[in-house]
């Protein structure tokens, strides 16, 4: 993950600056309000475990120890202010899981984005019939289609390495997971995406994870524990479809593995969905806090900063359009 590289070089930049240079105090106290900044927000973080209910009533979440949930307007907060992204990464979030010695700062670790898509009950028949090889192919063959696409719209070309985990689909659990490993454009180490779907009457539960491939070591020690902690309520849960007035969804498993492009959507069109929180825009640009580096390296002092739900819209959209600005210029 990505998403303190910015950071990190800003720090190290500074305190290389201080070995060569005689200790400044203003750089100094710029250090301890990033400090401060970072404490504050981890102080007000509320993290839960046990029994938790999600939002909408038919999901329920059994968090063990070892794990930790935020809610969905702190993980709102996370995404949007401190990952960078715009209000609409996080429209349908319910939350995000994380292990217990991680938190939204640590780059070395990972974390589970939750969602659910109404998309109606998924048909499970295909699921044993599925050549997993072949379908890999397909989805690397429309990155030609994709990428110069991608080019063009500023973006780096994406292409998807292989299996990282070859997908698998528990019959009875209905629970399908896969995870891919992806290239973009020269960047290393290359990024892992992780994705459950636990299936339900009216839809599926998204997770959600991206990370580096360095991190796969922790998912893979982790991955049955999450795969076992999520449940539909009673009369939302599989086995509760009603055919004569419930939805069908217009796709299968193997349709979800592949990103919907068996039901000719677009295979980045919906990663772009599920991952736009932890990739694209973090190649971008850590907007947020790099505005706040950029006036605390340049001398202007603000006050410290608290942690907010409440986001201001306009100042984020300035601050993006800035930013994008600014690496035009570079």
């Amino acid at each position: 993950m990505r998403k303190l590289l910015y950071l990190v070089s800003m720090l190290l930049l500074t305190l290389g600056l201080q070995a060569a240079t005689p200790v400044d105090d203003s750089t100094v106290m710029d250090e301890k309000q990033y400090l401060n900044y970072v404490d504050s927000i981890k102080s007000a973080e509320k993290y839960e475990t046990g029994l938790i209910h999600l939002p909408g009533g038919k999901i329920e979440m059994n968090v063990p120890a070892g794990f930790k949930f935020l809610n969905a307007e702190q993980s709102k907060y996370v995404l949007t202010t401190l990952w960078g992204n715009p209000a609409s990464a996080s429209d349908d979030i319910l939350g995000m899981l994380f292990p217990a010695h991680s938190d939204p700062f640590d780059s070395s670790s990972y974390a589970f984005i939750i969602r659910f898509d109404s998309i109606g009950y998924v048909k499970d028949y295909d699921a044993a019939k599925i050549d997993y090889n072949e379908l890999l192919k397909n989805m690397q063959k429309d990155e030609d289609e994709e990428n110069p696409e991608r080019i063009k719209n500023g973006y780096q070309p994406i292409h998807m390495i292989g299996w990282a985990q070859t997908p698998f689909y528990d019959k009875e659990n209905k629970v399908l997971h896969w995870a891919k490993e992806l290239k973009f454009g020269e960047a290393t180490p290359h990024t892992l995406n992780y994705e459950i779907r636990v299936l339900g009457r009216y839809g599926v539960l998204d997770m959600n994870a991206v990370c580096t491939m360095n991190e796969l070591p922790l998912v893979e020690a982790d991955i049955n524990k999450v795969l076992a902690m999520a449940r539909f309520t009673k009369g939302n849960s599989y086995a509760d479809f009603d055919p004569k007035i419930d939805k069908i969804a217009a796709w299968t498993i193997g349709g979800l593995v592949a990103g919907k492009v068996l039901a000719k959507v677009g295979f980045f069109a919906i990663l772009a969905k599920y991952a736009a929180a932890c990739w694209k825009f973090i190649i971008l640009g850590f907007a947020a806090l790099a505005g706040f580096f950029r006036k605390l390296f340049t001398g202007k002092k603000e006050k410290e900063a608290v942690y907010e739900p409440a986001i201001n819209r306009e100042q984020e959209k300035q601050e993006e359009e800035q930013h994008r600005e600014e690496q035009k210029e570079d």
